[in-house]
């Protein structure tokens, strides 16, 4: 298009040259013809520009892998004057998010709105924008741009699976003392009274007391001692693998009633290590455990436990970035953050790593009083050259619970299977 415009120019100015030199009138009107034409161009594309309210909502900023994405578009024309066509161009990095739009013929004080659904395909936090809003006159002379430059983000939680009954190993019975801290949560142990509070729940009332006392006297708790639950999901790049065939469907071109049945977790180990980390978070959260999470991915990320939804949102959004990049074998993790758990703790990890060093280091920690439960992720079945069969044994031996996981099976049935298939065995 620059072309053209500089193309009316030269035009406009050997028309004029003519002009004076032979003072023809119709060369003289001809070059009048081509200025007015360049003047009136340049000014519909300014007011076509200049004249434009853009405006964009997102229904919700947190989301999930295998579930839709909603975006409201709207395009105001402020002015009295008709625009010829707008071009909206989205700059936002969310994987098949196809958001840009022309819009032809937008009359004056008129608006323009369109919805767009995508079935998000990838964890991760993403960026939604900026815009860039193109527009020209009806000759293509005078192509104009503006950039709306405010974005915002999206992030996309891992795929989650639904555990039925997670088994966890009996050689360590629940008990003992009580921690000495208090907590908002009700547990089952009763540590003590005290005066009503604003925000306690009615629950918490302890009635005898009330009744004595003649005003509101609630019940205090402490935490349970074997109520903590560690997942440590092993991020270390050597351990993971390429997958056999990453190619992602395209299901925005499915019909929205497909869509959700129809997605497949990536065959990756990386992948399943996510998904089955975020699963039994999930988990154990709904049954009012206490869960934190170690992994040493692109960072170091170190979440203590807590309880409840709120819980279960940091999980998600830390593994919603978290990459196989770390430098650091899961036997390394679990040593430098042993301090974080103490006697009685359950800590499950989940790894593709095939070598004995990490089977080692867990035997270590478990001779303090730790409950170990290992989901290993079969790199084998992702075309990988090793397996991880021959560490079942290994674990079982120990009396420390094993799942084994191999590309394509349902994890639901998997990670559902009891204490018996799952290779518990009690210790004496």
């Amino acid at each position: 298009m620059k072309h053209r415009r500089t193309t009316a120019f030269l035009l406009a100015l050997i028309a004029l040259l003519s002009g004076l030199m032979t003072g023809n009138a119709l060369i003289f009107n001809l070059a009048y013809l081509l200025g007015l034409l360049i003047i009136i161009s340049f000014a519909w594309a300014w007011i076509n520009l200049n004249w434009v309210a853009l405006s964009r909502g997102t229904r919700t900023r947190r989301t999930q892998v295998g579930r839709p994405l909603e975006e409201r578009f709207i395009v105001h024309n402020t002015s009295i004057v008709p625009k010829l066509w707008l071009e909206v161009r989205d700059f936002g990095t969310l994987p098949g998010h196809y958001s840009s739009h022309v819009i032809n013929n937008l009359g004056g004080r008129n608006s323009y709105t369109w919805r767009v659904n995508t079935i998000c395909q990838e964890r991760g936090r993403y960026q939604l924008g900026p815009i860039r809003l193109r527009t020209s006159d009806p000759f293509g002379l005078f192509p104009m741009e503006r950039h709306f430059p405010a974005t915002t983000n999206v992030v996309i939680y891992p795929l989650t699976f639904d555990i039925h009954q997670f088994a966890l190993p009996i050689g360590i019975l629940p008990g003992g003392d009580a921690l000495r801290r208090r907590t908002h949560y009700v547990t089952t142990n009763a540590a003590g009274v005290r005066d009503y509070a604003p925000g306690d729940s009615f629950s918490r009332i302890h009635w005898p007391s009330t009744a004595r006392r003649d005003r509101l006297i609630v019940k205090e708790f402490e935490l349970d001692p074997l109520a903590d639950i560690w997942i440590v999901p092993d991020m270390a790049a050597f351990s993971h693998i390429a997958p056999k065939n990453n190619a992602i469907k395209d299901l925005n071109a499915l019909p929205p009633w497909m869509q959700l049945d129809a997605f497949e977790l990536p065959e990756t180990t990386e992948e399943y290590t996510v998904a089955i980390a975020a699963s039994l978070a999930q988990y154990f959260l709904r049954r009012d455990r206490a869960v934190g999470m170690a992994a040493y991915g692109q960072s170091n990320e170190i979440l203590q436990p807590d309880r409840g939804e709120r819980q279960l949102n940091r999980i998600l959004e830390t593994l919603s970035v978290l990459r196989a990049q770390g430098q650091a074998p899961v036997e390394d993790v679990l040593e430098a953050e042993a301090y974080l758990f103490p006697r009685g703790t359950t800590v499950i990890i989940v790894t593709p790593n095939t070598g004995q060093e990490w089977v080692t280091a867990v035997r270590q920690i478990a001779r303090r009083g730790l409950r170990i439960v290992a989901v290993m992720v079969n790199p084998e079945s992702f075309g990988g050259r090793n397996s991880s069969e021959g560490l079942m044994p290994l674990l079982q031996a120990a009396g420390m619970g094993a799942y084994m996981v191999n590309a394509g099976d349902n994890l639901t049935a998997v990670l559902s299977q009891n204490g018996k298939r799952a290779g518990f065995y009690t210790t004496a």
